[in-house]
């Protein structure tokens, strides 16, 4: 496979690989899947006995509750990710600390491509101020209590971490 030159006179064969994905996965210039996989980020922020959770408003998981996040920017530690996603979701300000968990989030369609592909890190996060209210991606944001964990429609990886790791929701 040849190499494509960049303006620093070499481009890796990885990254013409790369470059040749997209040019498939792109119909008039607009991505239609990911060529590669993106990190994201969640916060698992506890307030009062309570956890909170933002239903998606968007796929993947559109309808289903869980950690707010969303995508690390470029130039961005992982803390300011979980920090900047939350207050975009939730209104909610809150101070990140290191990651908790890691899971990989892949959906494909029914013709067995990968539609989405994210690698999640799940970071605790102290809550600081504010009072949840939807915005961004989220279609609700609330503090849920364990109780009402069990009537709303958690998704599978949210509900087993909160079970499994933190003994909230058993």
């Amino acid at each position: 496979m040849a190499t494509d030159m960049g303006s620093d006179g070499w481009v890796s064969k990885a990254a013409s690989r790369r470059a040749e994905w997209s040019r498939r996965v792109c119909v008039q210039g607009a991505p239609v899947y990911p060529g590669l996989p993106r990190v994201a980020v969640g916060a698992i922020v506890f307030k009062e006995q309570r956890v909170l959770l933002v239903q998606r408003a968007k796929p993947p998981a559109a309808g289903e509750w869980a950690i707010p996040g969303g995508s690390v920017d470029l130039g961005e530690t992982l803390q300011q990710a979980a920090q900047r996603e939350t207050l975009e979701e939730t209104g909610v300000s809150v101070h990140a600390h290191e990651p908790v968990f890691t899971f990989d989030l892949i959906e494909r369609d029914p013709d067995g491509a990968v539609q989405f592909h994210y690698v999640v890190v799940d970071l605790m996060a102290d809550y600081v101020k504010g009072t949840p209210q939807p915005g961004g991606d989220a279609a609700d944001a609330r503090w849920v209590s364990p109780a009402e964990l069990a009537r709303l429609k958690v998704s599978r990886v949210t509900l087993n971490l909160l079970r499994e790791r933190f003994h909230f929701g058993a």
